[in-house]
């Protein structure tokens, strides 16, 4: 019987330039794979240059990588937690733990985000991480026009 491998390990860094694709490439998978009935508000070359253009070159996002692969992206922005998304194979690895702890750290005072009301795992997680509802919302303050929830996280 031959020995059980070893995953690899995951590393969070900052971003560079270079790992625009790849974060833009997470973005997409994920969200496709966990939010199959919320239409895009752009496509996937428009998310691409993006992510690659303005969100990556302007500081605050964080890949994981295991093995030379990005598989998971998390944007800070002050004290706004973005965007956190993780290749779909990768999910239940306890990247996103580490993900909102590295936020936390980052962002002692308290956190803010945003969440679809269909997404219900991403509403577990967030509620499992100390996250409170603030607000419920019909959509019509974003772009995918899509009912959300704004979540908060204050330290105790």
């Amino acid at each position: 019987m031959p020995a059980p491998v070893d995953p690899p390990s995951v590393d969070l860094r900052p971003a560079a330039e270079a790992d625009g694709t790849a974060v833009a490439d997470v973005y997409l998978r994920s969200y496709d794979a966990a939010l199959p009935t919320v239409r895009r508000a752009h496509s996937d070359v428009e998310v691409r240059e993006f992510f690659q253009y303005v969100v990556v070159p302007r500081g605050g996002t964080w890949i994981a990588e295991a093995a030379g692969e990005t598989v998971g992206m998390m944007v800070l922005d002050g004290d706004e937690l973005s965007q956190l998304y993780l290749n779909p194979r990768w999910r239940g690895r306890g990247i996103g733990d580490r993900f909102v702890a590295l936020a936390k750290e980052r962002s002692p005072e308290g956190l803010r985000l945003w969440t679809f009301q269909v997404n219900a795992p991403a509403q577990r997680f967030y509620a499992r991480h100390g996250f409170t509802e603030a607000e419920r919302t019909d959509g019509s303050g974003n772009e995918e026009r899509e009912p959300d929830i704004h979540y908060v996280w204050q330290p105790a």
